[in-house]
């Protein structure tokens, strides 16, 4: 019975394991860019619309896992900004998903990622004052949870424009995590529902997600491991080296084609 549910090579089962890994890491408070990366690994073997819809399930899933440990953290006020407008940009993403170039997709979160990383590092380098605090921006706020929302629907990719908004904040990092946490367990659950009126949730693609849920708790509770062990300030750095790295592969992908 248990090889019926094998559906795609072993090859692309040991690359999904280690993206389910990786990924549920990232749901547990690890190095949030790693999420990131899931839907671009698995290209690598399936088409872009097959790796999404594979992840999806298995994102839910690691949600629920991450809000046991993460929820009491989050940020309510921020989430009142980000998921009103975040549901918009899954809207857009429904409406305009037989029309949008993946590759378009890819290099406009790619040059995000290196324009928040940039400034990141001017602002700490350069222009970096200690005694100014970040502000909350409502209208920031709608505006990269739209993009967020967007993204996230096309490739499961909103964590980069999500980091552009939250990041400068300088949250505490559960508060940071937390928040995250909730906010894509809304809109992952929300997704749902426009990926099966798509038909992007057909047997074939539960059941690939049925064989890697398993690694999905795994992953989520090493990634809690990890979030508890390495301090705040290492924290930062690597989300923004991981941020980084993310951009330059998505605008290489983006780009290399045209060459």
């Amino acid at each position: 019975m248990f090889s019926s549910l094998i559906v795609f090579e072993p090859a692309f089962y040991l690359l999904a394991a280690t993206v389910v890994l990786l990924t549920g890491m990232s749901k547990g408070g690890f190095a949030g860019g790693l999420g990131t990366l899931a839907v671009p690994l698995l290209t690598l073997a399936v088409d872009p619309r097959v790796a999404a819809a594979i992840m999806l399930p298995i994102l839910v899933c690691m949600d629920f896992v991450s809000l046991a440990t993460y929820r009491k953290y989050c940020n309510q006020a921020i989430l009142m900004t980000l998921v009103p407008s975040a549901i918009i940009g899954i809207i857009v993403g429904t409406l305009s998903f037989h029309l949008m170039s993946a590759q378009f997709i890819r290099l406009i979160i790619g040059v995000l990622s290196l324009y928040i990383v940039g400034q990141y590092f001017y602002k700490r380098w350069f222009k970096h004052d200690p005694s100014q605090q970040p502000v909350l921006s409502p209208v920031k706020g709608r505006l990269w949870g739209c993009i967020s929302g967007f993204t996230s629907f096309v490739a499961h990719a909103g964590g980069p424009p999500l980091s552009i908004y939250l990041l400068p904040l300088r949250l505490d990092k559960s508060v940071l995590v937390g928040t995250s946490v909730v906010f894509f367990t809304i809109i992952n659950i929300a997704k749902l529902i426009p990926y099966a009126w798509l038909g992007q949730l057909g047997s074939e693609h539960l059941m690939t997600s049925l064989v890697l849920l398993p690694l999905a708790p795994i992953g989520v509770q090493l990634g809690v491991y990890l979030h508890h062990r390495v301090n705040e300030e290492l924290f930062y750095w690597l989300s923004y080296l991981l941020l980084g790295l993310i951009g330059i592969k998505l605008v290489s992908e983006a780009l290399l084609p045209l060459l």
